[in-house]
């Protein structure tokens, strides 16, 4: 059995004002980057989704890692999880959703993927404070229902309404499990900090 990661990069970074994926992040890392090493370190294969405006971020793809090009990214992140999805064998046994703005220490990996282990659980999230932060966790089981995400239900939402009484959640005692890197200001106050 193995474990996958679907990172998705294929977003405009609109409010970021340039690719997020190249963000300097660490010593000699970007985003990109970072979140590969991360996710190789605790056993994951990373299915990194781009869009057409930045396929050639392939290019900083590291070792063990798949890179693939959704050519519909403009119409929303769903259509990059369904193109992640196609890259996932059928004996995997977790599969993370993450994204390439949401940046987390190994530990934090480590502690969700133990913890999704060790409950058996169908669906594993970080908490702070008692919000639901990322990355999530699916069993494999999970696998028919995230195929069936659109825009239209709501896509993720949907299925953690649906299954929200099953999520084991994980709770941490800093916020940095719901860090998102949407703006320059987030951006900088991360690095400076």
């Amino acid at each position: 059995m193995s474990n996958f990661a679907i990172i998705l990069a294929a977003g405009k970074s609109t409010r970021m004002g340039t690719c997020k994926t190249s963000l300097p992040w660490g010593e000699g890392k970007t985003l990109l980057t970072y979140q590969l090493e991360q996710w190789l370190s605790v056993g994951f294969t990373p299915v990194v989704v781009l869009g057409l405006h930045n396929a050639d971020r392939q290019n900083d793809c590291l070792v063990g890692s798949v890179a693939v090009i959704n050519p519909h990214s403009q119409a929303g992140k769903i259509t990059s999880i369904l193109t992640g999805l196609d890259y996932i064998p059928p004996d995997c046994q977790i599969l993370a959703i993450s994204a390439v703005d949401q940046p987390r220490k190994l530990e934090i990996y480590q502690r969700l993927v133990q913890a999704h282990q060790d409950n058996d659980a169908v669906i594993t999230a970080p908490t702070y404070q008692g919000k639901m932060g990322h990355p999530l966790l699916f069993d494999n089981g999970m696998r028919s229902h995230l195929a069936n995400i659109s825009e239209e239900t709501l896509g993720l939402r949907h299925i953690i309404q649906e299954f929200y009484s099953v999520i084991h959640k994980v709770e941490f005692a800093h916020p940095a499990v719901l860090l998102d890197i949407n703006t320059p200001e987030v951006y900088q106050n991360q690095i400076l900090n």
